[in-house]
């Protein structure tokens, strides 16, 4: 299946458009904490286990995403957004949402 940020997809014509999907990742926050504790792979001030954790839950929403417009028929995501938020009590979680238009390409 295609995903893109763009609108269109050069060379294809979109024939149905199913509507918008979405795929949701909540991680708690305390992990980041963790990681921050025992942190030994830290470099240049980047941590490689806190971007893990935020790739994987990226990874989650987007097949998420890419499941429920499958499972809508269509064969490609369009205007793909990734948004990140904080959620809960005292912000305690991380959300990562990823939403797009559905649609069949031709």
């Amino acid at each position: 299946m295609l995903i893109t940020t763009t609108n269109n997809v050069e060379g294809k014509q979109i024939t149905d458009y199913y509507g918008m999907v979405t795929g949701e990742a909540i991680i708690g926050a305390n992990i980041f904490k963790d990681f921050f504790a025992a942190i030994t792979d830290v470099v240049g001030g980047r941590s490689g286990a806190y971007e893990r954790a935020l790739k994987d839950a990226k990874d989650i929403a987007m097949k998420e995403m890419q499941e429920r417009a499958q499972a809508m028929g269509a064969n490609a995501v369009i205007a793909v957004d990734l948004d990140y938020e904080t959620v809960g009590k005292d912000s305690g979680m991380l959300m990562v949402s990823a939403s797009g238009t559905a649609v069949r390409l031709a």
